[in-house]
């Protein structure tokens, strides 16, 4: 499935993917989208995503949001990799894309240390990227970050709230399912048993793909605690619960709009316009949008539009 992992850089792939231009436009894709102004009027460019259901909703809000106010922008989501997005974007042919503090931090930025803290990190993070001409915008309250969730049923049965209560289970219950990469990742499973002193044997653990983790996590067959994404609405609607990571292990991935700097600075109405959706954006809305598409089957454009309708943004 996702991710805003630390992936390593791929082809970029994908043909017409738009330089960022200055000049013309005009809001051609203004009116479908319901005009609110015309302060992006001149604004051309593609919002950019990453491969997941997250970014395409994210993606399509925010173009249909800046054509609402005279940008003439499209969605692209066809790019495979974080590397390549964040290439994108530096190299302009994206003029925009929702990035997560914890991955630029660690990936594009080089720290192997989280900064506790979501303010903390956002901050460190946004001052560390604009040593690079990008800017972040105020970020939305959701953490896209790992957690390990159980069948609700299960939690109240094993009396787990914390990982740390999951720590001190007899091995026989401390059964996990995980993806490959996290099983390597110093964030990852590693610094996970280095840090709650989980000591369980190879066998008590199922490498599987991301998508088939949340299933197979409901079902508790393979294991009993499976790694997921906090703003995943498979986590809702397979009635799982997260168990809560009580000593703060993994990084804060906030997600806040990034673009060049020289981009806001000649269109500085976009922060503003922004501004309107972030706040908006929490871990629980996420799962929502999220499960829309994951869950029911739905197009993220679509979702994308009933939701800024419905919030009477465009």
């Amino acid at each position: 499935m996702k991710r805003r992992l630390l992936l390593p850089a791929l082809a970029i792939v994908g043909a017409g993917v738009l330089a960022l231009s200055g000049c013309s436009g005009g809001g051609g894709g203004g009116g479908a989208a319901g005009g609110q102004g015309d302060e992006l009027d001149g604004l051309s460019g593609e919002i950019g995503a990453k491969d997941f259901s997250e970014q395409f909703v994210l993606a399509h809000i925010t173009a249909q949001l800046l054509q609402a106010h005279g940008a003439d922008v499209q969605a692209n989501t066809k790019l495979v990799g974080s590397a390549n997005v964040r290439q994108a974007l530096e190299t302009d042919q994206f003029l925009g894309y929702w990035e997560y503090s914890g991955t630029s931090w660690i990936t594009y930025n080089g720290n192997t240390t989280p900064v506790q803290g979501a303010e903390a990190q956002f901050e460190a993070t946004k001052e560390a990227d604009a040593a690079n001409g990008i800017a972040w915008l105020d970020p939305a309250p959701l953490n896209n970050t790992y957690a390990f969730a159980i069948r609700a049923d299960k939690a109240e049965e094993l009396g787990v709230k914390t990982l740390s209560d999951v720590a001190k289970l007899p091995a026989a219950d401390q059964t996990f399912c995980i993806e490959s990469e996290f099983s390597t990742r110093d964030d990852g499973w590693p610094g996970l048993k280095a840090a709650y002193g989980i000591t369980v044997p190879d066998s008590n653990v199922a490498l599987l793909d991301t998508g088939v983790i949340y299933t197979a996590t409901q079902k508790g067959d393979d294991c009993n605690f499976g790694e997921v994404f906090q703003t995943d609405g498979r986590i809702p609607a397979l009635d799982l619960v997260v168990m809560e990571d009580d000593q703060q292990f993994f990084p804060v991935y906030q997600a806040g709009f990034t673009l060049k700097q020289a981009t806001l600075d000649e269109y500085p109405a976009i922060a503003d316009i922004i501004g309107e959706v972030s706040p908006l954006l929490t871990t629980e809305e996420m799962q929502k949008l999220n499960s829309q598409v994951d869950v029911d089957g739905e197009d993220p454009e679509d979702v994308a539009r009933d939701w800024l309708t419905e919030q009477g943004l465009i």
